[in-house]
């Protein structure tokens, strides 16, 4: 049998309908033909400049057709592409690149010089290769993107193993940026979930020939999945919901270069492209999303959402008004998925017949939750417990077995991923979350889930976005204390906002100062900054 391996399974899916769109960017539009050819050939160059299975290439990149066809190339030839955030300065850059081992580096022309000043403390890059964007940027003895691929012959297909590494960096809820491992065969096939949910399959194909002929089928009949990932591909979510979901149905993939947030754009390339899955993070996007529609409809220039089947969020809260509110302009599912780059915990799937709670899911399958003795929580208990995921764990982090000893480990022989939520399991099986122990708020020794105050305060109307942190306190050890901004700027009456969260949290939960800014400053996934939002309320609280 041939393995379960992205590269292998993306042959096979190119060599069954070859006319199909693969990827979309801008104006620029290439078939499953050609998507393989030019992977093909940027897997012929790598091994020209010495590389080879096992091999980290870097992916300092916006969102483009050649993030995903160098990734493609990478893997074509064994290697492991690891993605960059392009927000990172110089000293993260360094770390991050120097971590991961990397041997090569395809960066933006528009960093050049950012890649210039720590070129020197890059021993192990032997290429630096760059993507043209019109800035006219470059290094002296670079490598130009297109031109390698115009140079060069396809590499031709060799066989692969499923044991060959997958990583994606994360940063953030683990401190210093670290590669969560898993192996090919296990993450392929683990991202063939998205067929019972859009591809009519209840049993997702278990083999690159079954994943093919399924694909062509779908491709065949006119429901070929049209993803536009609104998120960045450098983070989980854009890459894997919005980009190797879709490919694991032979679906397009649609992305927008520009950097930021654009309602007007988004909704004009749903119904340019004829997207079928939207894929988003959270209120961050979902909010500016919603509220372009009510302006349109309002204006008589509704935007066209008939192509739209789902949309699909993850890693951070969703509010079910925002969910309804959606559902109020076009019919379709809303699916919530509750995880982390260490592994999925869940689902809530919402329709205008049932808009599911605020941050409430079905436990995925193979998810637990434990308490501090490794008991599993009892359900309707109320008892506040870690969320641990089986099934297809990350092998660990890269060259960090003391953070993976913590993160990866064994409860009555089964192997769990505590990526560290926390969460209380409801007497229906279903399970609310709280939110991640490294922010909790230990006040007056009760400890209280930022996310949980944040719900409440984004009720409120005019609210637009919020963060919650703890501020150091004399008497309760550490005050809550919320950073926010307003729909249009408008003034609030701090006194009356904490009043108003009366109404959904306890009385020790309640925020002690609310700060409003101007906007809440969040990652370009829509992660909430803690960071940020700590240094902001520590200085306007002085």
């Amino acid at each position: 049998m041939t393995e379960m391996h992205f590269a292998t399974i993306w042959e096979h899916i190119a060599d069954s309908q070859p006319d199909a769109t693969a990827v979309v960017c801008g104006d620029v539009m290439r078939t499953w033909r050609q998507y393989d050819d030019r992977a093909a050939r940027f897997a012929s160059q790598l091994a020209n400049l010495g590389l080879g299975p096992d091999s980290k290439v870097g992916l300092y990149l916006h969102n483009c057709n050649e993030y995903l066809e160098a990734q493609f190339g990478i893997m074509k030839m064994r290697g492991v592409p690891i993605n960059v955030n392009y927000r990172y300065l110089e000293d993260e850059l360094v770390y991050l690149l120097d971590n991961a081992d990397c041997e090569a580096l395809v960066y933006q022309a528009c960093y050049a010089a950012r890649v210039a000043a720590i070129r020197d403390r890059l021993p192990r890059v032997k290429a630096f290769i760059r993507i043209a964007d019109g800035t006219d940027a470059e290094l002296p003895g670079d490598l130009e993107y297109e031109s390698l691929l115009e140079s060069t012959s396809p590499m031709s297909r060799i066989p692969r193993s499923e044991d060959d590494i997958y990583m994606l960096y994360t940063g953030g809820t683990t401190g210093m940026p670290k590669g969560v491992m898993y192996s090919c065969g296990a993450m392929s096939a683990g991202l063939t979930m998205g067929w019972p949910l859009l591809g009519g399959l209840q049993t997702p194909p278990a083999t690159p020939a079954a994943l093919a002929e399924a694909a062509s089928r779908l491709s065949s009949s006119g429901k070929q999945v049209v993803s536009l990932t609104a998120c960045p591909l450098m983070h989980g979510t854009g890459m894997w919901v919005g980009s190797l979901i879709p490919h694991m149905m032979g679906g397009t993939v649609v992305t927008i270069p520009e950097l930021g947030l654009d309602p007007v754009r988004i909704w004009r390339e749903v119904a340019l492209r004829r997207v079928s899955f939207l894929v988003i993070v959270g209120d961050a996007f979902a909010k500016p999303l919603l509220a372009e529609l009510d302006k349109a409809k309002a204006e008589g220039t509704p935007h066209d959402l008939s192509s739209l089947v789902a949309m699909m969020s993850s890693g951070v809260m969703w509010s079910a008004e925002v969910k309804a509110g959606l559902l109020g302009h076009h019919e379709m599912m809303l699916i919530d998925a509750m995880g982390s780059t260490e592994g999925s915990m869940g689902t809530s799937v919402a329709t205008r017949d049932s808009v599911s709670h605020t941050a409430k899911f079905q436990l995925g399958e193979n998810v637990k939750v434990f308490n501090e003795q490794d008991q599993e929580v009892v359900p309707g208990s109320g008892e506040m417990g870690m969320i641990g995921t089986a099934g297809n764990v990350p092998l660990g982090y890269y060259k960090d077995p003391v953070k993976s000893a913590a993160t990866f480990r064994e409860i009555a022989g089964v192997r769990y991923s505590f990526p560290g939520d926390f969460a209380t399991i409801e007497a229906d099986g279903s399970i609310a979350l709280l939110g991640r122990g490294s922010k909790c708020i230990n006040t007056a020794g009760e400890k209280v889930f930022p996310e949980e105050v944040e719900e409440a305060l984004k009720r409120i109307p005019g609210i637009q976005d919020c963060l919650v942190v703890g501020l150091p306190d004399e008497r309760f050890g550490q005050k809550i204390v919320a950073v926010l901004s307003t729909v249009n700027g408008e003034e609030v009456n701090e006194t009356e906002l904490i009043e108003a969260t009366r109404e959904h949290l306890s009385g020790y939960k309640l925020p002690r100062r609310i700060f409003t800014v101007p906007v809440v400053q969040r990652a370009p996934n829509g992660k909430a900054d803690y960071k940020w939002a700590e240094q902001i309320a520590a200085e306007l609280s002085a």
